[in-house]
């Protein structure tokens, strides 16, 4: 039963993690797009910031899962791995977009504001994925 209630507190300690980072994940998308996340995606239905910020959190959701695995059941090594990762994947996916959006026509925030579908989106959302995939690679 102890080994139960451990695994369960265990989980409930990642799962934190992991929402807590998708949050952060969450605020960075904001930030970088003009107008509100909350309006834009469930008011105005924007799949542009949708796409954008789902490949975020998926890319976050990666990254917390290879620190999970990583970790060879230490906690403590997988908790600040998970925590630590995830904010280093945040950080890479930030700069990512700011150097995509640098290299290319327009301003990225805007075209995400957009309410036609956009090429653009689906690149920097895969820019987001692979972020999430190369910090995984690298963790294990």
């Amino acid at each position: 039963m102890q080994t139960l209630v451990t695994d369960l507190l265990v989980t409930l300690a990642y799962g934190v993690v992991g929402v807590v980072l998708m949050g952060i994940g969450y605020v960075l998308v904001d930030v970088a797009t003009p107008g509100r996340l909350n309006e834009l995606i469930w008011t105005q239905r924007n799949r542009n910031a949708a796409l954008l910020l789902a490949s975020n959190l998926a890319g976050v959701g990666i990254t917390v899962v290879a620190a999970i695995v990583a970790s060879e059941d230490d906690f403590v090594l997988g908790i600040v791995g998970a925590a630590s990762y995830g904010i280093l994947g945040l950080v890479i996916m930030a700069a990512a977009f700011v150097l995509l959006d640098v290299a290319t026509p327009g301003k990225l925030g805007e075209i995400l504001v957009d309410p036609q579908p956009h090429p653009a989106v689906w690149v920097s959302s895969v820019i987001h994925l692979a972020t999430g995939a190369i910090i995984a690679a690298a963790i294990s």
